[in-house]
């Protein structure tokens, strides 16, 4: 295309340049990639004419005011930038610096590895080094940490907020999974659930005895047809009304943390009509230490042996002797290869006998 080369060519390149930018801001955000066809149909330029509008294109391009784009069928498209940003673009020494900051702009909040910079750039270590110095020194972009990829040096707008995806989303700090938090969140979210879906004891002065089937201490099971089974949308409500996180957990984050526990068997979910909300489960947890040992261990440390959600294990004569656990109990027979009065668990599990130590050789090596 023949560039303008009167004044009075230029001065009404400039107005249409101005015009044209401001028009596409009001017909799209900075997202929106208009076509060739598109932009004439936005009747700013004269009569349609091709090449004066390849020509407003170009000046805007210049000033990096427009960015282009590759539309689906291999069309060219264009998307406006803002003013502030097309500054920081012309404020650059060089093309290389321009094109780097170009490729970490694009990238978004999500970030980029520095060898993709490279690649895409196609510069030198020594080039790259010097574009990123002066990107850093002038405060465009900063380094960041991808939890999927903590290894890689990644590089992101400063003015941007790293994605939830490169950051972990609130389960994650500095990096680290955060356990501690969502065991904490998880215990809120169960006692919500327990406390919304079953009748709760008040108390009562007679003794209570062990059932034969774990349940959920205080809990009966809501009586049929009871509809107010607690949603996601709700206990995302009460964990921000309780205000035990400065992160904002939005639903799909709870949602995560709700199928956890479903997924744990200590919840399941349950639909009346239109709604699906979540219920305790009520089931049978075997206790599989020998009892001698729970007994120690109980002694030594009364708060094992206790799950952090749920139920409290139940054991019978069945589960607690050895038989009810040996994987051979079909094949045990007196006179053959595992028979009871050989079964040398009775006495370990009974608390008379501990298991034989292992020798060792006089190497100081464990006998195999």
């Amino acid at each position: 295309m023949a560039a303008p080369k009167s004044e009075a060519e230029l001065a009404k390149l400039a107005i249409l340049k101005d015009e044209l930018y401001e028009t596409m801001k009001e017909h799209g955000s900075e997202e929106r990639e208009f076509s060739q066809a598109d932009i004439k149909g936005l009747n700013v330029i004269p009569n349609n004419n091709t090449s004066l509008l390849l020509n407003v294109i170009q000046a805007l391009t210049n000033e990096k005011l427009l960015v282009g784009v590759s539309l689906p069928g291999g069309e060219i498209g264009w998307r406006w930038r803002s003013k502030e940003d097309a500054k920081k673009y012309t404020s650059l020494p060089d093309e290389a610096t321009m094109l780097v900051y170009g490729i970490i702009d694009q990238a978004g909040s999500d970030g980029v590895w520095i060898r993709h910079i490279k690649l895409r750039a196609n510069i030198q270590d020594a080039t790259l080094k010097a574009c990123i110095k002066v990107l850093e020194s002038k405060g465009y972009i900063s380094s960041m940490t991808n939890v999927e990829m903590p290894n890689r040096k990644m590089y992101i707008r400063s003015d941007l907020k790293p994605s939830e995806r490169a950051t972990g989303g609130p389960w994650f700090t500095d990096g680290e999974l955060d356990e501690a938090f969502i065991k904490a969140i998880e215990g809120i979210i169960f006692e919500y659930i327990k406390t919304h879906s079953a009748y709760m004891s008040r108390g009562t002065s007679l003794p209570q005895r062990q059932p034969k089937k774990g349940v959920v201490t205080g809990g009966v099971e809501a009586r049929a047809g009871y509809k107010k089974y607690p949603t996601v949308n709700e206990i995302t409500e009460f964990i921000h009304m309780q205000k035990v996180s400065s992160a904002m957990l939005g639903v799909a984050d709870i949602q995560a943390l709700v199928d956890v526990l479903v997924f744990d068997g200590l919840i399941e979910p349950i639909k009346v009509n239109s709604r699906k909300g979540y219920r305790v489960v009520r089931p049978t947890k075997q206790d599989t230490m020998s009892y001698a040992k729970r007994q120690q261990e109980r002694e030594a440390h009364p708060e094992l042996g206790q799950p952090v959600l749920g139920p409290a294990p139940v054991s019978s004569a069945v589960t607690e002797a050895p038989c009810g656990r040996c994987p051979v109990f079909e094949l045990c027979q007196e006179g053959g290869p595992v028979a009871p009065s050989t079964c040398v668990y009775f006495q370990e599990w009974l608390g008379l006998k501990e298991r034989p130590a292992v020798p060792a050789v006089p190497n100081g090596t464990v006998a195999s």
